[in-house]
This record gives C-alpha cells, sequence and structure tokens, in this order.
C-alpha cells in the first residue's frame, strides 16, 4: 500500500492539534513551559495562490482561501449549536488547523499556532457575519481565545 506524503502530513498536523487540545485545556490552564522550534521538510502540494491587498497579517493568504475558512466554519455552524462549547472547541481547533494545512500547508499551520488571531482576522473581513454566529455558538470572546496554540 503506497502512502501519499500529504496524508503523512495531515495526520500529523491533526495529532499535533488534537495533542494541543487534550493538553492545554482551558486558557486559564496554559502551561507556562516552552517548546523548542517545530520543523519540517514537508511542501504544500499546490503553490499558493496570490496574495490579497487586506491588511492585518493575513495579506499573504489569498482571498479565495480566507473565503474558504469562512464557508468551512459556516458549515459547522450548526453542529456547534447543538454540542455546545465544550465539544466545539475542539472542532473549531480542527476546522481552523484543516483549513490552514490546505490554505498553506505546514508554514500557515505554525503561523495560526502562534498567532491564534489569524482567524478573526480573516473572518472579521471576509465574513463577520458567520465570525459572529461561530463566537456565540461556541461562547467566546473570539475565535482565537478558543484556539490551541504555542508561545509566540
Amino acid at each position: 500500500m503506497r502512502v501519499r506524503p500529504n496524508a503523512i502530513a495531515m495526520l500529523i498536523g491533526a495529532a499535533a492539534t488534537v495533542t494541543l487540545v487534550a493538553a492545554c485545556g482551558s486558557p486559564e490552564n496554559e502551561p507556562t513551559g516552552s517548546s523548542g522550534p517545530v520543523t519540517s521538510s514537508a511542501k504544500p502540494t499546490t503553490p499558493p495562490a496570490p496574495p490579497t491587498t487586506d491588511s492585518g497579517g493575513v495579506a499573504d493568504i489569498a482571498a479565495d482561501r480566507q473565503q474558504d475558512l469562512c464557508t468551512r466554519i459556516e458549515g459547522q455552524l450548526s453542529d456547534w449549536r447543538v454540542q455546545g462549547p465544550t465539544l466545539s472547541t475542539p472542532a473549531l481547533n480542527i476546522t481552523v488547523q484543516e483549513w490552514a494545512f490546505n490554505a498553506g500547508g505546514l508554514a500557515l499551520n505554525s503561523r495560526v499556532l502562534t498567532d491564534r488571531t489569524i482567524p478573526d482576522k480573516i473572518t472579521t473581513t471576509t465574513c463577520a457575519d458567520v465570525r459572529q454566529q461561530a463566537i456565540e455558538a461556541l461562547n467566546l470572546p473570539d475565535l482565537a481565545t478558543g484556539l490551541a496554540g504555542l508561545p509566540g
């Protein structure tokens, strides 16, 4: 059986996200230790799309990829409303990290892990209504609060 390198990278990213969510728990229980640098030789299989002209640290993420994040979140809203914040916050992490990997490979995954405001920046300008519905369903002040991450 032949395993595709992208599938392996996706599994590694998903495992890292699940581990971070399990280890971090709620914001008041965030670890105070430090971690070493993360390196990988995996490369995205599709070339990056042309950058958008918006600001806020997301200008290098193409508009269609920003819209894809909105579409992915919007597709989860119904489930998040039914499941509640406890079950839905890990689903937010999986949704965002899966989007980040598809939109920019491990480089964007790493950026989102160290700058959890990226999804807020994107959704505020691209789909403010979807963002508002998500933070209401998740009972969060913003999306960044619900995301697992690493010290910057």
